[in-house]
């Protein structure tokens, strides 16, 4: 199977180097189009008991540093502006939805590797996309977080 588009789901950790590297050498191998997305959760979502009417600036501050952090990692990639993507949602089903957009024929994705109790309690955004998504999905596992 030969890729067109490649979409490399990362977040702003150094971790991201992983995900990337692979991402990077998958286009060249198969000479793909490659575009970078992270995902934003929803402040209000994962801070519903915060009641603070400086959330939204917040959110945005954090939104502004990951779209920072993408792009600075898309002009070492040599990648223009429109490969970029910055959403807010839930990662798992932004990512789904954003690979389905591009037609990406395969999504690379970092993983710490959680399974068994560790999984259903922690949740894994590569499961989610993994299982459901119609396209190739690569897992870069990385380091346990301590």
């Amino acid at each position: 199977m030969k890729y067109k588009h490649i979409l490399a789901a990362i977040d702003t950790t150094d971790d991201a180097r992983e995900v990337l590297s692979a991402g990077q050498q998958l286009a060249k191998d198969h000479d793909a189009k490659l575009s970078l997305v992270t995902v934003i959760k929803s402040f209000r979502q994962v801070y519903s008991t915060v009641d603070t009417p400086n959330i939204a600036k917040l959110e945005e501050g954090t939104i502004n540093e990951a779209r920072e952090s993408l792009n600075e990692h898309a002009r070492t990639l040599g990648l223009a502006d429109d490969h970029v993507f910055v959403l807010r949602g839930n990662p798992a089903v932004e990512i789904r939805d954003l690979a389905h957009k591009l037609g990406a024929g395969a999504i690379v994705i970092g993983t710490h590797g959680r399974h068994g109790m560790g999984l259903m309690f922690l949740g894994s955004t590569a499961s989610s996309v993994l299982h459901g998504t119609n396209c190739d999905v690569l897992a870069i596992r990385l380091a346990e977080i301590a």
